[in-house]
């Protein structure tokens, strides 16, 4: 692969990956490549998982002293022996004030935090977090379905998410991303390896998106891509094929053969409408 096409895909994955950070853990929305022996795509096992949350949270707790409220591992890590491997470790850390007093007492715990591969810690007052549920509903949302209090109060428990305001960015992710995968896609079409990489890449945040959508409609959240696709078919009565062929490239790292990366794309392509359309339904 030349470098302009490496750097198409690698913009291409970054653009699509760009949900905000919480509507799902931000593993769901990055390539996890399985890795020997047990470690996750950070290079975690379970138990170094486990040690790195109970240094962060004495860190933070040195640091911030009183002004820290809570601490609260959400997205797939918190899910336990739900998944197969440790998940980037996304945390919650909510204070009673943010100024540059408390950014520069935990300025040195991020550094930390930050160098062992882990994804910054969103910084919220709890005023924030009661506050803006209306704004990241999917965030939110997930959060309250799976989570892990780590240190102090259950700031998430109680919260009330709207779902007019929870479909809507649903239904607006999917869009966003729909056009951004156009966009990539019409860079690459010619180039078989790096649209393969791409269709890999982009078909974790659909099967996120997909299952919110299947939230909304009321039906069992799902966690695993397999799962979601099979639910999103039985919801949406209708195949899904692209989706599948594509998680098998996604697993193999290859096209199988007589695939063609084109011809993928453009039944992903449909299948994403139909995805959008089906979610837009459900506001009607």
């Amino acid at each position: 692969m030349d470098g302009a096409a490496a750097e198409a895909v690698g913009v291409a994955a970054e653009a699509l990956a760009a949900i905000p950070t919480g509507a799902v853990d931000s593993a769901d929305l990055v390539v996890e490549i399985p890795v020997a022996g047990g470690q996750a795509v950070a290079g975690k096992t379970q138990e170094q998982a486990e040690s790195l949350l109970t240094d962060l949270t004495g860190r933070l707790k040195t640091a911030l002293g009183e002004r820290l409220l809570s601490l609260v591992l959400y997205g797939s890590a918190s899910m336990g022996d739900r998944l197969d491997q440790v998940s980037d470790l996304n945390v919650l850390c909510v204070l009673d004030r943010i100024t540059t007093e408390e950014l520069a007492k935990s300025e040195g715990v991020f550094h930390w935090w930050l160098q062992r591969g882990n994804p910054a810690p969103l910084l919220l007052t709890a005023e924030e977090v009661r506050t803006s549920a209306d704004c990241f509903p999917m965030e939110y949302h997930d959060m309250r379905e799976h989570r892990r209090v780590l240190y102090g109060a259950d700031v998430i428990e109680n919260l009330q998410i709207d779902n007019t305001a929870y479909r809507t960015q649903v239904e607006h992710e999917l869009r966003a991303k729909q056009i951004r995968l156009r966009q990539k896609a019409a860079e690459l079409l010619t180039q078989t390896e790096p649209l393969r990489k791409l269709l890999a890449h982009s078909i974790s945040t659909f099967c996120v998106l997909g299952r919110h959508g299947l939230i909304l409609s009321g039906h069992p959240a799902r966690f695993k891509k397999a799962e979601v696709v099979a639910a999103l078919e039985t919801a949406m009565g209708r195949k899904l094929d692209s989706f599948r062929s594509i998680l098998a490239v996604r697993e193999a790292g290859k096209l199988m053969p007589g695939q063609a990366a084109k011809e993928l794309l453009e039944g992903y392509l449909s299948e994403i409408d139909a995805l959008v359309r089906f979610v837009d339904g459900l506001g009607k």
